[in-house]
Formats: C-alpha cells, structure tokens, sequence
C-alpha cells in the first residue's frame, strides 16, 4: 500500500504556484494589505501598527470608573486579507478580533475574544464604515429586555491615533448609552 499511495502521489505533477507575502516581516511588522482583498480593508489602515491607549467602562452604580492603560495593536493576517487586533491591559484583561470584510454582503464581520470571558462561540459584530467612522453592531437586549443592540464605533481616525465607543442603543438609535470608552495615541 505504501508504494501504492508514493505512485500515486508521483503520477501528478506538483504545480507551484508564486504568491506573494503580505504577511508580518521585518520591513512591514504589520503585515500589509493584499491588492487583491476588497478595498475596505484599508479602512482600518490608520489603526494599523501599536497605539497606547485609556480604557473607561461604566460602573454598575452608572458613574464612570477610573482609566486603564492598555496597548492596542492591529495588524493585517492572512496573508493581507484580513485584520487582527489585540489588546493589553494593565489590569490583566486581554482581548482581540479578526476582522474580514465580506464583498458580497459589503459588511465587515468581527469576531471578539477575551481573556476574561472565554467562549466556546465568538460573537460577531458586523457593520461598515460610514463617511468617516466604522460603526458595528450585535443585537442585544437592554437589561429591562428592550430590543436593540450594542454598537461599536471608530472615530476621529487618524495617523496620530483614534477613538472607539461601545453604546446599547435602541432599534431606532434614539435611546443611545455609552458603557464603554477608549481613547487612543499612535506609539508605532
């Protein structure tokens, strides 16, 4: 049988196909974007590299808790394709994402991970970018069961840094509450 499956592994010709890397290297530690992904995946372009940023959730009793440091890196995988991020928190709490912006349903779909939360499913937020903002959303419910969702926004992006907002807002986004804040500046 070996000599069976080493025929018939030699009766094929092996056909190498070129590619080239835009994966993480020493001339571009965070990858790059590939040309032939959808040209979204330059919306988070500004994002890319290493920023120090101040992370701010709101308490259970609703008043704003003290700031954390944190790092925030994002870089291009799979082969400049799609994006992963991670963060570094000074209080022990760590979190990522991929990130894939999907042409035929012209969404970005992010899948989140945390240190503090294993999963054995991700959730998945999905949105877009509008004018000068990425916004995503997750249906959630408010704790009094209201229909809605958790939105994650991008904004004031730049190459000096950026900001990020995490809202519960209602179906019509009219009832809008911030519980989570993170402010962002370039360090690579």
């Amino acid at each position: 049988m070996k000599h069976y499956a080493l025929f018939f592994i030699l009766s094929f010709p092996i056909i190498i196909i070129a590619q080239k890397n835009y994966g993480i290297s020493p001339e571009f530690p965070y990858g790059q974007a590939n040309p032939e992904a959808p040209e979204q995946i330059k919306d988070f372009e500004s994002m890319i590299g290493i920023c120090d940023c101040k992370s701010v959730v709101r308490k259970k009793d609703q008043s704003w808790a003290d700031p954390i440091n944190m790092t925030w890196t994002f870089k291009y995988i799979m082969n400049g394709m799609a994006i992963q991020d991670e963060t570094i928190k000074e209080d022990g709490g760590h979190s990522g994402s991929i990130r894939q912006f999907i042409a035929d349903s012209s969404k970005w779909y992010v899948h989140y991970y945390s240190s503090k939360g294993p999963t054995t499913s991700l959730p998945v937020w999905e949105g877009n970018k509008k004018d000068d903002k990425i916004v995503l959303y997750k249906e959630q419910k408010a704790p009094n069961g209201m229909e809605g969702n958790y939105r994650l926004t991008f904004y004031d992006m730049s190459n000096t840094g950026y900001k990020w907002i995490g809202e519960w807002v209602d179906t019509s986004e009219k009832i809008i509450y911030p519980t989570w804040k993170i402010a962002c500046v370039r360090k690579k």
